[in-house]
This record gives structure tokens, C-alpha cells and sequence, in this order.
């Protein structure tokens, strides 16, 4: 088959799209980008053109702009075309060159495919209320070539299973329809068609990760593995299958192990530990949770650690609390497991603002007033002495107890809760504060006789709460 018949069975056979979908090619202007073009005139798909100026080769970057903006006139299509100041935010965010231009080009891209379903939707006959039946995607020119140069980088960084499948044809709305054909095979359907297109000079430099890998590394691979390339490929393939039965194995894990309860997840420590292979499960699990591979090892550690451990992502942290693990989002007002540091002055949670303060018990603080203050709903006043950092702020659960104040035994929650007439409402509703696994307050009800004042206190932890407007 020729070029243009591999292409749609390309299409067909990945279920990509249909011939009435709406798509926005990304065209840089090289030869990948217009046998694109040239493939979707051929077979009559309806297409738009869309070019970003990165503006990172001076005049050859509006050179591209130009040469891609008669393409679109030979076409008679629609061209969206935005300028870049790619170094610029790339400083400003602390990203690399290629990872920055990669974001930029897919958000924009995005929002123009988005703003053509918004205006879809517009145009819908609300009085017989027709659906839309054509979809909207994004088409890259990545071609095979692009996959083996991306196993390769993939391997070395050691982003796992997922990364040595390659380039996926589909990922959402953006289409890989090209995954199918060698470089080569490209450069001789420009050639038979008499196709122009431009030269991006960088592909020649190494200062790029990718360009590093095809200029240099995978040549120096086929001098001595002459069908190295060939081989990747195929491996890819088997990787993408490979895949399926991890994450189906992964999936099974998950779900004995995982306890969703609101914005957090909780993990039965004992039986995440017996779990094998634990290593590959556990970065399975907190690789959602934007934490990397190397802080795998720090979470098995917390296995072992006692309550209050933690570590954290750019999002969420990892908190040992008893015989949990519990992933709670970084922003406390949506997290409803809390840590609170020995330096913490005002904390927020989901129902309320919590503000704590340490004062010297002879500083003019009267003992009859701290006393009263400790039976307070929005006040605790407790003896710092007795107290470990760091605090967990929480929502009880069954199994709890405490020593109410004036109590010499302990009691459960759920008995307290029935001797004080809560409404199940109520019940929901309690928060506790817990050092060093015993419970301080039960927030809004009573603290604990241990932590409480008395005339051997030299320092008091003043804890308040305020409802959350």
C-alpha cells in the first residue's frame, strides 16, 4: 500500500477519529508537518492549521511562520498562528526550553479546539434538541522515528513500563495518525508529491535532549545493533501490552489496599507492608499524588515510623498516623487529617480556623481563669509539658477514647458522644486533636484530664477555634 492508504487504515484501525471530525493541525513547517497536510487534503478531512512562534531561532522562527501561512493559503484553510516568549516563561516557571514549549503549544492548542465546541454547541437546535455528532482533535506529525527516539530517552530517565511503550496514537483529543510510518517514508512522499516545507537548523545542534538522542546516541547504537531501531519499535509494541496486564495487576492492588474517605486516602499500614512487589506498588500509589520514584523509599520508611511522620509532594503529604498511611491534599482547608507544627500559630481546616499559643503560666495568667477556659467549647488550655509536636487535627473515628477532664478512666468516644445526648449530626461533626497518639481535645467538647493545668504548669498551650464563614 501506498503512503496515503496506510494512513486512513492507520485511522481506521486505531479508531482515531471520523472523516466528519473537525481537526487542528499542529505544522511547524518541516517535512513531518506537511506530509500531514498534504495526507488530510488528500483524503478530504476537514482541517485547520495552527503554527506556534517560539521564537527561539530569530528570523528563521518568523521565516516558519510565513512559509506555514502560504501553506494554509494552498489549502484554502483556517490559520491560527500565537507568538511565544518562550525563554522568558521558561525562567519565570524554572522549566526547561523543550518542556515550556511543549506546555504552551498543547494549552494553546486546547483552547482552540474547546472554543470550537463552545461555538458548537451555540449552533445546536435547542427546538429539537440535535446533538452534536462530529468531535474535535488535535493532530501532531509524530511519526515512528519520533517513538524510538522517546523509548530511548524514556529508558534512561526510568520512567517504568508507561514510558517504554513510546508515543501513544491517541491521548485524549490529540492524534498521532502518522505513528505508523518511518521518517524515510515521509521524506519520499515529499519527494513523489513535490512538496516544500523548511528546515528547522537546530535539529542539527545537540543542545536539545532529543536531538542529542538522533544525531548521536542511537547512530553510535546501530554501528554495532544494525536493526537497533527496528528492535525498539518492536518493543514498544510488546510494552503497550505488557502495560495492560501491570495495570491491571496495579488496579487489583489498589483497590484492597485503598480506603477513599472525602478528599484523602487512607492505607492500612500492616497490609500495605505484606504487600509484594512493595516497592513498585507503593510508587504505583503515590505517583497520582505528584510524589517521584526517589521518595518511594521514604514512604516505606513511614511503614515503620511512628504517628505524626510525614512526607510531602508539591500537592499532598504522606501521613503516618497509628496504623494508616493517609494521603491528604497540602492545602489543610481540604484535607481532613491535619498535622500542626510545634511553629504553627493559625491552621485551617475544612470546618474551621484553628489558632494556638504558648504562654508562660506566671505571666499574669490566674489559675481559676485557665481552669475555666479548659471547659470551654472554643478554648482549650493545656500544659505544654505533656504535649509532643508534631499535633494531628482530625475527625474522629470509632475506636477513640479519651479521659475526659475530671475523669480518672478512659472512655470511648461513641460513649461520651451517647452520655451527652449528640445528635447524629453532632456526631459527624467532632473533631479531635491528638498528641502522640492519645487524644488532647475533643474539639468543642471537653480535653483530656491528662493535658489539663494544674499548679505544677509552667507552660500552657492555648488552643482556639473559630467557625469557617
Amino acid at each position: 500500500m501506498d503512503l496515503l492508504q496506510r494512513f486512513t487504515s492507520y485511522i481506521q484501525k486505531e479508531n482515531l477519529f471520523l472523516p466528519k471530525d473537525k481537526l487542528l493541525l499542529a505544522v511547524s513547517g518541516g517535512i513531518d508537518s506537511v506530509v500531514l497536510c498534504e495526507l488530510c487534503r488528500q483524503r478530504g478531512f476537514n482541517f485547520s492549521i495552527a503554527h506556534c512562534n517560539f521564537q527561539l531561532r530569530g528570523e528563521e522562527s518568523n521565516r516558519d511562520e510565513h512559509f506555514v501561512k502560504k501553506l494554509t493559503d494552498k489549502y484554502g484553510v483556517e490559520f491560527y498562528v500565537k507568538t511565544f516568549d518562550t525563554k522568558l516563561i521558561a525562567r519565570q516557571q524554572k522549566k526547561s526550553i523543550e518542556e515550556t514549549a511543549r506546555d504552551l503549544r498543547y494549552g494553546w492548542f486546547e483552547e482552540i479546539v474547546d472554543s470550537w465546541a463552545m461555538a458548537d454547541d451555540r449552533k445546536t437546535d435547542a427546538a429539537t434538541n440535535e446533538q452534536r455528532t462530529t468531535a474535535n482533535y488535535i493532530l501532531t506529525a509524530h511519526h515512528a522515528d519520533d517513538t524510538i527516539e522517546t523509548v530511548l530517552m524514556n529508558f534512561f530517565r526510568g520512567t517504568g513500563i508507561k514510558g517504554l511503550r513510546g508515543i501513544q496514537p491517541k491521548n485524549g483529543k490529540v492524534i498521532r495518525p502518522l505513528l505508523f510510518a518511518r521518517r524515510k517514508e515521509l521524506e519520499d512522499f515529499v519527494k513523489e508529491n513535490q512538496l516544500d516545507y523548511v528546515t528547522d537548523s537546530t535539529n542539527f545542534e545537540n543542545e536539545y535532549t532529543r536531538n542529542l538522542f538522533r544525531n548521536k546516541i542511537l547512530p553510535s547504537v546501530k554501528e554495532y545493533f544494525h536493526a537497533a531501531d527496528e528492535n525498539i519499535l518492536r518493543n514498544a509494541e510488546r510494552f503497550a501490552e505488557v502495560e495492560e496486564l501491570y495495570n491491571e495487576a496495579i488496579n487489583q492492588h489498589k483497590k484492597k489496599l485503598l480506603e477513599p474517605r472525602g478528599n484523602e486516602i487512607h492505607i492500612p499500614a500492616l497490609k500495605l507492608k505484606k504487600s509484594t512487589p512493595l516497592h513498585t506498588i507503593v510508587y504505583e500509589i503515590i505517583k497520582d499524588y505528584n510524589f517521584t520514584s526517589h521518595q518511594t523509599k521514604e514512604v516505606i520508611a513511614l511503614l515503620g515510623s511512628e504517628s505524626g511522620k510525614y512526607i510531602s509532594s508539591s500537592t499532598h503529604r504522606i501521613i503516618k498516623n497509628r496504623n494508616w498511611l493517609i494521603i491528604a491534599p497540602l492545602k489543610t482547608e481540604e484535607a481532613e487529617t491535619v498535622l500542626i507544627e510545634a511553629n504553627d500559630n493559625n491552621v485551617q481546616c475544612s470546618m474551621f480556623n484553628v489558632q494556638l499559643s504558648k504562654v508562660n503560666a506566671a505571666n499574669g495568667l490566674r489559675m481559676e481563669s485557665l481552669g475555666q477556659l479548659s471547659t470551654a467549647n472554643s478554648e482549650a488550655v493545656l500544659d505544654a509539658a505533656e504535649i509532643t509536636f508534631p499535633l494531628l487535627l482530625r475527625k474522629w473515628k470509632q475506636g477513640d477514647y479519651f479521659y475526659p477532664l475530671g475523669m480518672k478512666k478512659k472512655k470511648k468516644l461513641s460513649r461520651f458522644f451517647i452520655d451527652n445526648k449528640l445528635s447524629k449530626t453532632g456526631k459527624e461533626n467532632v473533631w479531635v486533636i491528638e498528641s502522640n497518639k492519645k487524644i488532647i481535645w475533643v474539639i468543642g467538647q471537653r480535653i483530656d484530664e491528662r493535658f489539663k493545668v494544674t499548679d505544677k504548669t509552667k507552660d500552657v498551650l492555648q488552643i482556639s477555634i473559630s467557625q469557617k464563614k
